[in-house]
């Protein structure tokens, strides 16, 4: 039996918001990121506290939440109403480093506070993330990946801190141009070989692949297109992810349809636009703007231009 058709996809800007929506498919992260962006932070503590240890969900709410450019505001009030709240200093951390990212509040402040959020739960790694994403942006090479064994020393498979790492990674060395002994193709290989056979990270070589290319798009070091995706590595590489999705499909995972779109964009580059179709009716309305905005490209035209490519091959 063929899988039903995708949703129908709005076009106005008050859609395109929804249609990259970071909080992805986590309806219950949706709704209580409503109440709190109007200052009702009671149910997004009681959604972390629900969340416990699953650390990848965990993360993923945090980000979504401290995203909200109120976050810094709300996440401060419940933590003087709670000052023994480990989540609402996690929260606060995490809002901070958004606020710095944006220009908005300072680095030094944020990176503070999520080194006090950590103390307070050494087991947690989420306060090691939001410091991961700061230093992803502004700080060194070497406090970056500091940072990253301490998110990884907590949650060996953190879904998160990977992608961030290869993403910094594929960053590195531009001048070496499509060198296929690159250093994010082997980081992304090894995670993929250490973590559980049903971890998402088996997807990671194709993220390293896409990451990569951004790169050398960017400075005009890129292989053309069909080359990039059609040489042996990238063959391998997408065959594996591919057969892993067919027989584990990770629904369950918080973050599952970031490495849905990516395998997608793989899938249409590489030629094989029946199977990116497959993953074109998972992904549904759950759209990134990564990597569907590489090569400088509007998102919203680049995925709909791939996903009725796809669809209209099906």
């Amino acid at each position: 039996m063929s899988p039903p058709p995708p949703p129908p996809l709005g076009r106005s800007r008050k859609k395109d918001t929804q249609f990259f929506d970071s909080a992805l498919c986590d309806d219950e992260l949706i709704d209580v990121r409503g109440q709190f962006g109007q200052g009702r932070w009671a149910k997004a503590r009681a959604l972390l506290t629900s969340t416990g240890d699953d650390w990848d969900r965990r993360g993923h709410r945090v980000v979504v939440l401290a995203e909200t450019p109120t976050a810094v505001a709300w996440s401060r009030e419940w933590l003087l109403a709670e000052p023994e709240s480990a989540e609402a200093a996690t929260l606060l951390a995490c809002a901070q480093v958004f606020a710095a990212l944006r220009g908005k509040g300072s680095a030094d402040t944020a990176e503070q506070a999520c080194r006090a959020a950590a103390a307070r739960v050494p087991t947690d790694p989420t306060p090691w993330l939001g410091l991961l994403l700061l230093h992803r942006a502004l700080g060194p090479d070497e406090e970056f990946a500091r940072t990253f064994d301490q998110v990884r020393a907590r949650h060996r498979d953190h879904h998160h801190a990977h992608h961030l790492m290869v993403a910094k990674l594929a960053e590195r060395a531009p001048e070496t141009g499509t060198d296929p002994l690159h250093e994010v193709y082997d980081f992304a290989a090894w995670a993929a070989e250490e973590s559980p056979a049903d971890s998402p990270l088996a997807v990671l070589p194709v993220i390293a692949h896409a990451e990569r290319y951004r790169v050398l798009a960017a400075t005009g070091a890129a292989p053309g297109a069909a080359e990039h995706w059609t040489g042996r590595r990238a063959r391998q590489v997408l065959r594996s992810a591919f057969d892993w999705w067919l027989e584990w499909e990770r629904e369950d995972h918080p973050r599952n349809r970031i490495d849905l779109n990516f395998l997608a964009h793989a899938k249409l580059c590489e030629g094989r636009p029946a199977e990116a179709a497959a993953l074109f009716h998972r992904i549904g309305r759950h759209a990134t703007r990564a990597p569907w905005s590489y090569l400088d490209l509007d998102p919203h035209k680049a995925f709909m231009a791939a996903r009725s490519a796809a669809l209209g091959s099906a």
